[in-house]
């Protein structure tokens, strides 16, 4: 009589303590590439805590109908469609006062290299009556969120300074934007906040390849067509952090706030030590 092997049973069978870790990273709005990665460098030695990306799509895509699948399936990142204009179709060109072409930024903004360099930009509420400013550094991928008293360029020019200003002058010298109209008090932020301002090209989103990549990920906690103004700066300041706090392939899967904190540091030591 030939015996059959039980069959083993999966790395991520519901019931199990890393099918917990995976679900519980999932509700962070982690990516199943990030979770792969940081269980791979938590548990290095141990290959029963460890599960490739595949392995994690398949568990959710595989379980039955219900709740936690779509609960899951709804913390996965979305495909982007196409950006909507904030204008609905009006040319923004040449309305921006005395505006600095990004084709004039010095060299050490482009390479990424020298951090203190900002990606701008609004992400709108419901029938644009109230908006959230995102800042991504460049260099660490590091997100800044602000509260905005409105849509206008007053509120815009507030609220970005008021977040500049609470970073070290090392590490705000720039800002690269696109040509919206709620930056035609750029001057005024620079004034400020002592960050020049360039401006990317018409209708040219990925001259702001970061931030537009963040305004994506943030649209999962501040989903369109709800209203932004309910938010306070410490909830912004909170969604803020846990984006934070994702390990980034781009950083060799360290997170934004580890990068950050490295070059803050360099920065108390001294301007020399960024280079």
């Amino acid at each position: 009589m030939t015996r059959h092997r039980p069959r083993q049973r999966p790395k991520l069978h519901p019931e199990g303590e890393l099918f917990e870790l995976v679900t519980h990273l999932l509700r962070q709005y982690w990516s199943p590439k990030q979770i792969a990665s940081t269980l791979k460098l938590m548990f290095p030695h141990d290959t029963g805590r460890q599960v490739s990306h595949e392995t994690i799509y398949n568990a959710i895509y595989l379980m039955p109908r219900g709740t936690l699948k779509k609960e899951l399936i709804a913390c996965l990142r979305q495909g982007k469609g196409k950006r909507r204009p904030r204008s609905r179709g009006q040319d923004r060109r040449n309305q921006i006062p005395d505006l600095i072409s990004i084709h004039l930024r010095p060299p050490e903004i482009e390479d990424r290299l020298m951090p203190g360099h900002w990606e701008g930009d609004l992400i709108m509420g419901a029938n644009n009556r109230s908006a959230v400013g995102t800042l991504v550094e460049r260099t660490t991928r590091l997100v800044i969120l602000a509260k905005l008293d409105g849509t206008t360029a007053t509120a815009a020019a507030v609220g970005f300074s008021d977040k500049l200003n609470e970073l070290p002058r090392a590490l705000r010298l720039s800002i690269t934007y696109d040509q919206g109209r709620e930056m035609v008090k750029h001057a005024e932020i620079t004034q400020k906040s002592g960050t020049a301002i360039y401006f990317t090209n018409s209708h040219s989103p990925w001259q702001r390849g970061s931030n537009e990549n963040t305004n994506g990920l943030l649209r999962q906690y501040l989903p369109k067509g709800t209203d932004l103004s309910v938010y306070s700066q410490a909830e912004l300041d909170a969604i803020a952090d846990s984006l934070n706090t994702r390990p980034r392939k781009t950083l060799d899967w360290r997170t934004p706030l580890e990068a950050y904190a490295e070059v803050l540091k360099k920065s108390v030591a001294g301007p020399s030590t960024l280079q």
